[in-house]
């Protein structure tokens, strides 16, 4: 038995169902329908953010990891094999340790083992020079002056008598055991003469740090002296001027170079 054709399939094909919409897919509006705004508590559809492609909602990072890969190692862009982890010697402000006995550049500082102090200065040794030698013939010219009116007194108005000739040797004799005891006996005993502890300057031995001994106080104060003998006074100015000389920037003169001494202002 057959049945006229459908006017609306008129070839006879089957008709499959209306599909109902599925989870997630929009509905399609009916032709000639306007589309239904989206209705209270439903969230309209989101746009792609910028740079994103259409479809694909930017992800988002997980909690705990950073946006950014880690960047490489140091040096590892150079090629260059990556560094490893160790001390810094720059952080915390450290610095190398300066070697004892060697002059800090041209800072004016010097390193001995009882620590780093200022060299004294060409100037302050001079001045303590002459502060000594200001001390030292005062008071040779007080005794001497005593001794000669002592040697004048007792002649009578005649001539130099023996014992008035043996006081006047001893009087050169003191000059002698003045300069010994200023120049050997207080740099042992003190470390400076009266005219350096004026002006705050000390004689230390470089190689201890600490004020010289008797020998090495000796042969600082005797090897200008010597050489002056030897040379008429011209050795002894040059031993006092031989500071200026000195290529270690430590203004050793050459009497201190023979003990091994050094003049700080602690």
């Amino acid at each position: 038995m057959s049945y006229p054709p459908d006017p609306n399939n008129p070839y006879g094909q089957p008709q499959q169902p209306p599909q109902q919409p599925g989870y997630g897919y929009p509905q399609q509006a009916p032709q000639g329908v306007p589309p239904q705004q989206p209705g209270y508590g439903q969230q309209p559809p989101q746009q792609p953010g910028y740079g994103y492609p259409q479809g694909q909602p930017p992800q988002q990072p997980q909690y705990g990891y950073p946006q950014q890969p880690p960047a490489p190692p140091q040096g590892a862009e150079y090629g260059y094999p990556p560094q490893q982890p160790g001390y810094d010697p720059n952080a915390y402000g450290y610095q190398p340790q300066p070697v004892p006995g060697v002059a800090q550049g041209a800072s004016g500082y010097v390193t001995i083992p009882t620590g780093t102090f200022q060299i004294a200065s060409y100037g302050a040794r001079f001045g303590a020079r002459l502060l000594d030698v200001i001390f030292v013939f005062v008071i040779y010219l007080v005794v001497y002056f005593a001794v000669i009116a002592a040697v004048i007194s007792s002649s009578n108005g005649g001539g130099i008598s023996g014992a008035g000739f043996g006081a006047l040797i001893l009087v050169e004799l003191f000059f002698y055991a003045l300069l010994l005891a200023w120049d050997v006996a207080f740099v042992s005993w003190k470390g400076a003469t009266p005219g350096k502890m004026i002006l705050g300057l000390l004689i230390v031995d470089e190689r201890t740090g600490v004020k010289p001994s008797f020998g090495g106080a000796l042969a600082r104060w005797g090897f200008p002296l010597g050489l002056g003998l030897f040379t008429c006074g011209i050795g002894a100015l040059l031993v006092y001027i031989s500071p200026f000389f000195d290529n270690t920037g430590k203004l050793r003169g050459w009497h201190d170079r023979a003990a091994n001494t050094l003049v700080i202002k602690p």
